[in-house]
């Protein structure tokens, strides 16, 4: 007979998971708790994750007997959230119809529904399942990636991200490591999870009768790491659909439009040129608008580094194409930089044995 532990109570002055966030707010968050069912098919088996802006929840569906990732916003009044620009994104790029490889690279979504909680809506999204982000594999091996492997997942996504530009009219804007998903190669893995928590529950803080509080359950390392799949491009809370030219509010947050920012930019890939420095009206805060030259020296000293400096472990001809790929991506005017299909040939991410089938391969979605 299995036997069950009870959860441990953490004293109610100790704050948890998202009460330990800056802005929290106990009104913002959707009183969800474990057992509970969604829309007659979804219920709830352990939490998993939380942050500013949502919680996340490992689901059974019912109906398909299979799990999913339940992912519930936060309601805050006349503000949408990530969570209600993500499906926005989703449903329309759900419908494209395209025989692109880049299309499987995508975080898939399952469905989409509204929660009405004790103060508002809460936008809900369900997701395919995945393990960890590639920054977590990244913090958890004491080594780093091999050659091989950086190249793989460089592919994966230009492959994802050229389905996003050509086919689906998306910009992602949010590239980053945390936003790279390992698919889950073992479904088994998931049933266990769910199992686990029955049997030793993850800690939890009760508030009242209608609110409890869980601790998020990490997913266990796979046996052997045979049980972690490929990335996959996920998170597309800040992604924008739109023409190439369309004007809109600015995607960059301020904290990278700050001159330490611009400063280390100059730094790496040298000053802008003067012609693109005359498209925006604010370039005089930091450059000469007729030469491109810096001028905000007391706001903020351009350092002393530069991209072959910062590259330590590769050398000789591999560090100079790899440098090369960089700086192909890392110019001023948009319209200079490569396309995610033209990196896809880059002399760096093929073998010479590669670049033919490369070149098949992009004149067949082309085709």
């Amino acid at each position: 007979m299995k036997r069950y532990t009870e959860p441990y109570h953490p004293p109610i002055e100790t704050h948890l998971e998202e009460e330990t966030l800056p802005h929290y707010s106990p009104g913002h968050y959707c009183p969800v708790e474990l057992g509970d069912t969604y829309q007659e098919r979804y219920q709830i088996k352990a939490k998993i994750g939380y942050g500013a802006y949502s919680t996340s929840w490992l689901c059974r569906d019912l109906r398909k007997t299979s799990y999913g990732i339940l992912k519930v916003s936060t309601y805050l009044l006349n503000f949408p959230t990530a969570t209600d620009r993500e499906r926005n994104v989703y449903e329309p790029l759900s419908k494209v119809d395209s025989l692109h490889p880049g299309q499987s690279l995508i975080r898939e979504l399952y469905g989409s529904f509204d929660i009405v909680g004790p103060v508002g809506r809460h936008s809900c999204l369900v997701f395919q399942p995945m393990h960890m982000t590639l920054l977590e594999m990244m913090r958890r091996n004491s080594k780093p990636f091999g050659l091989p492997l950086l190249k793989m997942t460089v592919k994966r996504l230009l492959l994802a991200l050229d389905f996003l530009h050509s086919d689906a009219g998306v910009v992602h804007t949010d590239l980053k490591t945390d936003n790279l998903m390992l698919s889950l190669e073992d479904d088994n893995m998931l049933s266990a999870f769910a199992e686990a928590e029955a049997h030793d529950p993850s800690p939890r803080k009760i508030i009242d009768e209608s609110r409890t509080i869980y601790k998020s359950r990490p997913f266990s390392r796979p046996p052997d790491d045979k049980g972690y799949g490929l990335p996959i491009l996920c998170d597309f809370g800040e992604a924008r659909i739109g023409k190439r030219h369309e004007s809109g509010p600015f995607v960059q947050l301020h904290i990278y439009r700050a001159p330490e920012r611009l400063a280390l930019m100059v730094a790496l890939i040298g000053p802008p040129p003067a012609e693109f420095g005359r498209r925006s009206e604010t370039t005089g805060q930091c450059f000469d608008p007729s030469a491109g030259a810096w001028l905000a020296h007391a706001d903020a000293v351009i350092p002393p580094v530069s991209l072959e400096n910062l590259e330590r472990r590769l050398s000789g001809q591999e560090k100079e194409s790899f440098l090369d790929f960089l700086r192909s991506m890392l110019k001023w005017p948009p319209e200079e930089r490569k396309t995610a299909r033209q990196l896809l040939q880059d002399p760096w991410l093929l073998e010479p044995t590669d670049r033919l089938n490369m070149h098949l391969h992009i004149s067949t979605i082309k085709s």
